[in-house]
């Protein structure tokens, strides 16, 4: 399902004493970040607040936001999700985010009438990602890769899928 907010990065620390604080980026990685010139306490848009500066610093980003001026300040923040309008995001044409992904109900490419269950969870690894379908208090797992992930639409809140032989065997 497409939402209009989406967590982006929590806040973990503290930077320097000027305020700034580092965020562990809920992205493709610190350079996503970059791009935002507002973010938002919030996931509904109500808790605006201006980016003064962001850049990645290893596999964090360091932030500073308006009004947060001090260590303490920054300090208070700690643990606080931060969130991103999707309409902000540049993306690539067809891409989608993982937390639009969670909740899509996931069918057979050759036999629509077909349901493996619902897409409940991504694990990130190094290869491929490797999405969690459940169904019946049962969890499947299958690789995110171009054979087996043959469409995907999260305005349809649907997902298509080839999948590998033995995974859903015990459904039959």
């Amino acid at each position: 399902m497409i939402k209009e907010y989406l967590e982006v990065g929590q806040i973990v620390g503290t930077h320097g004493v000027r305020g700034e604080m580092r965020v562990n980026p809920w992205a493709d990685g610190p350079e996503f970040m970059k791009q935002f010139k507002t973010l938002y306490y919030d996931n509904s848009g109500e808790k605006s607040v201006k980016v003064i500066s962001a850049r990645p610093h290893g596999n964090v980003v360091i932030l500073k936001l308006e009004g947060i001026e001090t260590v303490e300040a920054a300090s208070a923040m700690r643990n606080r999700v931060l969130f991103i309008r999707r309409a902000d995001a540049k993306i690539a044409k067809g891409s989608y985010f993982i937390s639009e992904l969670i909740g899509c109900e996931v069918f057979d490419a050759q036999d629509g009438s077909v349901c493996y269950g619902m897409l409940s969870d991504v694990s990130e690894t190094g290869a491929n990602d490797v999405w969690h379908i459940t169904k019946d208090g049962r969890e499947y797992l299958i690789p995110a890769i171009p054979d087996v992930v043959i469409s995907v639409d999260v305005e349809q809140n649907r997902v298509e899928i080839k999948p590998l032989r033995g995974i859903f065997d015990d459904e039959n």
